[in-house]
C-alpha cells in the first residue's frame, strides 16, 4: 500500500485552473481574500530580480511525442518567468506549470511562498506563445504531452544560469501541468526528450490527470513523487491516482499521495472561497485512456483511438478554492520542497 496523507480538516478544496472567463469572475468574487492570504513577510516575498527567459520549444501531437517525431513538430517559442529569490551564489528552485487556464493566481500564490523561503521560481507559460488563452473547455487545441517538451527545455534554461544549483530543481504543476508533472518523471520520456543533463531533484503534481496509461509508466526517474489531490475532485477523480500511485509503489517508486477531505479541483486557488460548476470545462473523469502500442491512445472501452469526442467526456466539473486546505498545502507542500532540495541527488 503506497503511504497517504490526509490534510486539512474540512475540506472544500475545489477548483479547476479554469478558463480565462472563470479566472475573471472569480476575482470580482474574491473581494479581500487575498489581502486576507498569510505571507510570511511582505518584504520577504519579492525577489532579488525577475528575468523573462525566451525558451525554445515543439507544438505537437501526443503520438509524436510518444514515438519521439521532433521533426514532425512546431517550434515555438514559450516564456519562463525567472524569480531569483533573495541571496547569494547558486539558489533552488520550483519550476512552476500551470494548468488549463494558463498562469493563474495559484502559481502566483506559490511564488511568493517560495520566494519567501530562499526557493527561486521559474514559471511556465506553455500557452501565450501558442496563441492559446485556456484549453478548458477544448483540450483537443493541445496535445496533453506538450507541457512535458516545455518543461524539459526549461531545465536547459536552468542548467546554465549562474544563479541556479542545477542538483537543487523542484517541478510543481497544477492539474494539466500537474498531469505533466506526474509524467514528466518516466525514464522513457526523458531518454525521448530530456536534453539538458540533469533531472529535478523531486516532483509534486496538483490534482493531476492520472487517467493514462503509457507504455513502461512505472519505470521512473529516481526521485521522490509527491501527488497533492482533493478527496472531493470530480474534474481529476482521486480513484485514479490513487490507483496508479499504487502500481508505482509496487514498483519501488518513492510516491506519497497527500489527500484533503471534502477537497474539489484547484484547492489552493486564492481568489475565491467556496465551488461553483465550471459548465464549459471538459473532463475525462470517467475516461480510461492506454497506449497499447507506440504513439496509439486507445479508449480502453470502445478499443478505438481516444478522442475528446468520446461518450467518456464529460463537461461541468466543480470550480473552487478552499482557506482551510490552501493554508494545509502552504505548510505541507513547502516542507515536500525542503525536504527534495535538501538532500539533493
Amino acid at each position: 500500500m503506497f503511504l497517504q496523507h490526509r490534510a486539512a480538516r474540512r475540506g472544500g478544496l475545489r477548483a479547476l485552473l479554469g478558463t480565462a472567463a472563470l479566472w475573471s469572475a472569480l476575482a470580482l468574487a474574491a473581494g479581500p481574500t487575498l489581502a486576507q492570504t498569510a505571507e510570511p513577510s511582505e518584504k520577504a516575498t519579492y525577489p532579488s530580480r525577475v528575468e523573462l527567459h525566451a525558451i525554445p520549444s515543439l507544438t505537437l501531437s501526443d503520438s509524436q511525442f510518444l514515438k519521439g517525431e521532433a521533426d514532425a513538430g512546431k517550434p515555438v517559442t514559450v516564456a519562463g518567468e525567472f524569480r531569483v529569490a533573495q541571496g547569494d551564489g547558486k539558489l533552488p528552485v520550483a519550476v512552476l506549470m500551470h494548468g488549463s487556464g494558463g498562469v493563474g493566481p495559484n502559481v502566483e500564490m506559490w511564488a511568493r511562498l517560495l520566494n519567501a523561503n530562499g526557493i527561486s521560481t521559474f514559471t511556465i507559460d506553455g500557452f501565450t506563445g501558442r496563441g492559446i488563452v485556456t484549453t478548458s473547455a477544448n483540450q483537443a487545441q493541445l496535445g496533453r504531452l506538450n507541457l512535458i517538451v516545455d518543461i524539459y527545455h526549461s531545465l536547459e534554461v536552468l542548467a546554465k544560469h549562474p544563479r541556479v544549483d542545477p542538483k537543487r530543481i523542484v517541478l510543481i504543476g497544477f492539474s494539466r501541468g500537474g498531469q505533466a508533472a506526474f509524467y514528466a518523471s518516466l525514464e522513457r520520456f526523458h531518454q525521448l526528450w530530456n536534453r539538458s543533463g540533469i533531472d529535478f531533484a523531486g516532483y509534486i503534481p496538483f490534482y493531476a490527470d492520472c487517467s493514462t496509461r503509457y507504455i513502461d509508466d512505472t519505470k521512473l526517474v529516481k526521485r521522490p513523487i509527491r501527488l497533492v489531490h482533493g478527496e472531493a475532485d470530480d474534474y481529476n477523480p482521486l480513484r485514479t491516482c490513487a490507483a496508479h500511485a499504487e502500481r508505482l509503489k509496487a514498483a519501488g517508486a518513492d510516491i506519497t499521495l497527500t489527500t484533503y477531505p471534502g477537497a474539489h479541483h484547484g484547492f489552493d486557488i486564492p481568489i475565491m472561497d467556496g465551488p461553483v460548476v465550471s459548465a464549459a470545462s471538459q473532463t475525462v473523469r470517467n475516461c480510461r485512456i492506454e497506449e497499447r502500442e507506440p504513439g496509439a491512445l486507445v479508449n480502453a472501452e470502445t478499443n478505438a483511438p481516444f478522442s475528446y469526442q468520446d461518450a467518456c467526456v464529460q463537461k461541468g466539473p466543480n470550480v473552487g478554492g478552499d482557506p482551510a486546505g490552501r493554508a494545509a498545502s502552504r505548510v505541507a507542500v513547502l516542507d515536500m520542497v525542503k525536504a527534495m532540495i535538501a538532500s539533493p541527488p
